[in-house]
């Protein structure tokens, strides 16, 4: 022991690290790895704990960015369940109108068609009291019809003469003042032109 204390003495690059039981000396060099050491175990350290402390913000912020990102979805899904709802209710708006328009086109077409029998009917039933008609003054005496029918409007007049066999038209006509032949000729050959006999 003595020996030990002797060496420490002399020595100028030897120091002294006590443990309770006994001294032991370490060199300079020892003594720096030693510091070197516990340095390297102080950056280790530290590193761990930036690491750590990256890797918490990294998942703090990969959680934000989930919930953030959930609460977006959440929000468009809920906007394109308000548009499906507004288009099921404009859909079945326009459902509505349809159904309606196509009764409507129904209800006109059927309406439409009793129009036109009505039309055919009155035609019909003219056609029936002109023939009456023409008959009658077929049957008359030529100067007798001739004074008549020179009373009537000109239209009517036309229509009756051009119904009549052309042999008792003739007799007629000859009956009449020159000038309301001509003017009836006229009309005759109008409604010929309308309706062409051949």
């Amino acid at each position: 022991m003595a020996l030990i204390n002797k060496d420490i003495k002399k020595s100028d690059s030897v120091s002294v690290f006590r443990f309770p039981l006994s001294v032991v000396p370490l060199t300079k060099h020892e003594e720096s790895r030693s510091h070197g050491a516990r340095i390297s175990a102080i950056c280790l350290l530290s590193s761990i704990l930036i690491l750590c402390l990256f890797m918490f913000a990294i998942v703090s912020l990969h959680a934000y960015a989930q919930d953030d990102q959930l609460s977006l979805i959440s929000k468009k899904q809920k906007e394109l369940k308000e548009k499906e709802e507004e288009l099921k209710k404009e859909e079945e708006r326009l459902m509505a109108l349809r159904k309606d328009i196509d009764e409507r086109i129904e209800r006109y077409s059927r309406l439409l068609a009793q129009i036109e029998d009505l039309l055919k009917d009155l035609r019909k039933s003219r056609d029936e009291r002109l023939e009456q008609v023409v008959k009658t003054y077929e049957a008359m005496p030529p100067e007798e019809a001739a004074a008549r029918i020179s009373e009537l409007d000109e239209k009517t007049a036309t229509r009756i003469l051009s119904m009549m066999k052309p042999k008792k038209a003739s007799s007629i006509m000859a009956a009449m003042e020159p000038k309301k032949v001509a003017s009836l000729t006229t009309g005759i050959l109008k409604i010929e032109k309308k309706f062409p006999t051949r």
